[in-house]
């Protein structure tokens, strides 16, 4: 299948206009995924504190918000509930029996959750693209519309799922009372050695009845912050990634630290921000912790207030007013 050409695709596959931040080779990615030295040592397995599930009417102008775990939220709007990449199973691998494991339970079942009116997917990457789970929301809920990045339908709907809608960056679709549009970011595709950059990757602006939220996927630090503050406006509400971000040698061209997000926070002009992609899997080097002792540091570094871009406990619910002074 092929798109029209543009400036992150050249007929065959995609790639990321502003190219990489740093040059790896081969070799060095190797050596990294076989010995992992100075890898930090994360626990076997740590329970969560029990949050009553996700329920109850939406205030008009408020957003409810359920961290799942890794990238997984629910996000409640009034008239509309959206799912995030959502991943349920035990791994985050093409096989059940090997790859990165959960180290926490989901922080809500999938049984404790309302139907969702949609699912915001980001890319085609196991530990947010996970057709179990996909399957499983519809064979509770029935047919779930999907948007996901150009590349992913013909996938998506051979398993079963959708309708999809897919978009290319700063391409959008109403739904509903919202306008969903596809947002530029940092990565890459993958689900196999041979499929490499085939369908795009992006994060997400939501449009709902005044309220702008910014749900971003996997990014390194991108140019394209500014940009999105410039082409659809200073977002009321984000989600930044602050995870799975060492060794920077390697990790930087993809993933943002929290000194990053805090970054990414001020050029997107977010008025509040809830961090994610952490402490579920081990996919990298960091310490279980150190994404939320990072971010406490930048955003201090920054002179964030601490309740302008939190994280959430696994399985929490929080309100957060979206309403403009």
């Amino acid at each position: 299948m092929t798109f029209p050409i543009s400036d992150h695709y050249d007929g065959t596959h995609f790639f990321n206009p502003e190219g990489a931040r740093r040059k790896v080779r081969r070799f060095s990615v190797l050596r990294w995924a076989t010995r992992r030295e100075g890898r930090a040592k994360w626990p076997d397995r740590v329970e969560n504190t029990a949050y009553p599930p996700p329920a109850g009417d939406v205030a008009e102008g408020t957003l409810a918000l359920t961290f799942i775990g890794h990238s997984s939220f629910l996000l409640r709007l009034a008239g509309l509930t959206l799912l995030t990449d959502p991943v349920f199973s035990e791994r985050c691998s093409p096989v059940s029996f090997a790859g990165p494991k959960r180290v926490r339970p989901p922080g809500q079942p999938l049984a404790a959750l309302p139907k969702p009116d949609a699912i915001l997917l980001s890319h085609n990457h196991y530990d947010h693209c996970d057709i179990p789970s996909l399957q499983a929301l519809r064979a509770r809920f029935g047919p779930i519309p999907v948007f996901a990045p150009l590349g992913n339908r013909a996938f998506l709907e051979g398993k079963g799922l959708g309708p999809v809608t897919e978009l290319d960056w700063w391409q959008a679709a109403a739904f509903r009372d919202a306008r969903i549009t596809l947002t530029p970011a940092r990565h890459f595709a993958a689900r196999s050695l041979r499929d490499r950059n085939l369908t795009l990757w992006g994060g997400f602006v939501v449009d709902h009845r005044g309220a702008k939220l910014y749900v971003a996927g996997d990014t390194g630090y991108t140019g394209y912050f500014r940009a999105i503050r410039e082409r659809l406006g200073a977002p009321d509400f984000g989600l930044l990634p602050i995870g799975a971000y060492e060794p920077r040698w390697f990790m930087g061209n993809v993933h943002m630290n929290p000194a990053d997000a805090v970054r990414a926070f001020d050029e997107l002009g977010l008025r509040q921000a809830v961090g994610k992609h952490f402490g579920t899997f081990q996919l990298t080097d960091e310490a279980i912790d150190a994404p939320l002792h990072d971010l406490a540091a930048a955003r201090t570094a920054a002179g964030i207030e601490p309740a302008r871009f939190t994280t959430l406990d696994f399985g929490e619910t929080r309100v957060f007013d979206l309403r403009r002074d």
